[in-house]
């Protein structure tokens, strides 16, 4: 179950009040971009997918943090009944299905660790899972950026960045360009 697009809108809204940033502005590039994708590809729903881009990093409602962002998304989700944004919460940082991929500090309890691990790795991830991964490599809070530009900023930010990830990060754009019919950069109308 997912919320609407109006009440993904007010989750995140609230969620920014708690957390002023960047990350919600970052949040609705992803979301810009998880919509314009999905709807250029047969079988997906272009709605879901915007809310489910709009709300990948709700967690960030708690404070900022790392790994806690995921752990706090997924939890938050769960207790409102959206399974599949608390799904997207916890998958969209592992486009390697590893937590020990994560970029960022280890923020919370050991015993949360794991069972975020236990999570992950009892998750079958679909195009959904895949997409937000993506959508969120590619947005930054000021718009649409190049993939491996974000990376970049990325690997700057946290002193690397793994190449098994960084190669996941282009096969799930070559993906989609090859489900749209197109550039990716073209479909999600980046200037």
């Amino acid at each position: 179950m997912i919320p609407t697009r109006t009440e993904a809108q007010r989750l995140l809204t609230e969620a920014e009040s708690c957390n002023p940033g960047q990350w919600g502005d970052h949040s609705r590039v992803a979301a810009h971009c998880a919509e314009k994708i999905a709807a250029a590809c047969d079988g997906m729903d272009a709605e879901k997918a915007y809310v489910l881009g709009l709300l990948h990093d709700i967690g960030r409602k708690f404070g900022v943090s790392h790994m806690k962002h995921i752990w706090d998304g997924y939890t938050y989700m769960m207790s409102l009944g959206y399974e599949e944004v608390a799904k997207i919460c916890l998958t969209h940082s592992f486009s390697i299905q590893n937590i020990h991929d994560y970029i960022g500090r280890f923020d919370i309890e050991d015993d949360k660790v794991r069972e975020l691990e236990q999570a992950l790795a009892a998750t079958e991830y679909d195009d959904y899972d895949r997409l937000i991964q993506l959508c969120d490599s590619l947005a930054g809070s000021e718009g649409v950026l190049d993939i491996e530009e974000r990376m970049n900023d990325a690997k700057r930010r946290y002193g690397s960045y793994p190449q098994e990830k960084w190669d996941a990060n282009l096969r799930l754009k070559t993906y989609f360009e090859k489900r749209a019919g197109r550039d990716i950069y073209e479909v999600v109308e980046k200037e």
